[in-house]
């Protein structure tokens, strides 16, 4: 008999994804301590520069470009990373949620997620739109443009039974730790909230993330049980158009042959005729 799709995950290169309980949000992280996450811009053949601004991560998009996610897992232990793209779940095209499917990446390895995940073995190509041009846009959800989110999942341990123990309430997680874990919740949604009282107003996106062409990916499901019904961290990196980013603030103002004017530029000389 078939495992419901419910318990399963998509492996794709050192990757794979999950449905799990419902999940609080949480603050976002600002140091990639689980692992790291790269934009890649496939045209131009290389990682995207990340600059920081009020707390915040942004990477500059190239219209037209396609580009991909890379998530490289700085643990020792399998992680789930749920990758969501205009506020829309990469796997699943859902409104996104921490709960839903992602990838699963083996202990230092990484998965370069190239597109929306079609079936198990295509996808449709990340690429910067306009925004009405978007995927999510042209799916009736416009409102979170612009944003590349990854909520992270460490693996929950396998526990094992000593041979003379009949006592199977291991199964359930000690007094202890559960008190730690909704300290550690309550911990980051005050800083979640701080965070987001602090955060300057966003101009409208400039950009979006297109639906491109089809590609060949494949992926198989695989088993993971997370550790938390809550993500150990979560990743958000903004895209926009560099004349945005320079209109926020986030690039300076590039003003080229900028010198201090001279007020006698020219050679002596005498005043010629007309």
């Amino acid at each position: 008999m078939s495992i419901p799709i419910t318990r399963r995950t998509l492996l794709a290169t050192a990757a794979a994804t999950v449905l799990a309980t419902a999940v609080i949000p949480l603050a976002v992280s600002r140091a990639d301590s689980l692992a790291r996450v790269d934009v890649y811009d496939r045209n131009a053949g290389e990682a995207l520069p990340i600059y920081r601004h009020h707390g915040r991560r942004y990477v500059e998009g190239q219209p037209g470009n396609e580009y991909a996610v890379r998530i490289r897992n700085c643990t020792d232990q399998r992680l789930l990373a749920v990758l969501s793209v205009d506020g829309v779940n990469a796997v699943t095209g859902e409104t996104a949620s921490p709960e839903q499917s992602g990838y699963v990446i083996e202990p230092g390895g990484y998965v370069t997620v190239q597109g929306w995940r079609k079936d198990l073995e295509r996808t449709a190509a990340f690429y910067f739109s306009d925004p009405e041009a978007s995927y999510a846009a042209r799916t009736g959800r416009p409102n979170d443009l612009g944003v590349i989110g990854v909520a992270l999942f460490r693996e929950r341990p396998v526990e094992r039974q000593g041979w003379l123990s009949s006592d199977r309430r291991a199964s359930s997680p000690p007094v202890r730790e559960k008190a730690e874990a909704e300290a550690a919740g309550k911990a980051v949604d005050s800083r979640a909230a701080s965070a987001n009282a602090a955060a300057p107003a966003m101009q409208e996106p400039s950009l979006g993330t297109g639906h491109g062409r089809g590609e060949y990916s494949p992926v198989q499901q695989v088993e993971f049980e997370r550790a938390s019904a809550r993500p150990d961290e979560l990743v958000a990196i903004r895209y926009e158009r560099r004349e945005t980013l320079v209109a926020m603030g986030v690039l300076p103002q590039v003003r080229h042959g900028l010198r201090d004017p001279d007020p006698f530029p020219g050679a002596l000389s005498f005043v010629p005729d007309p």
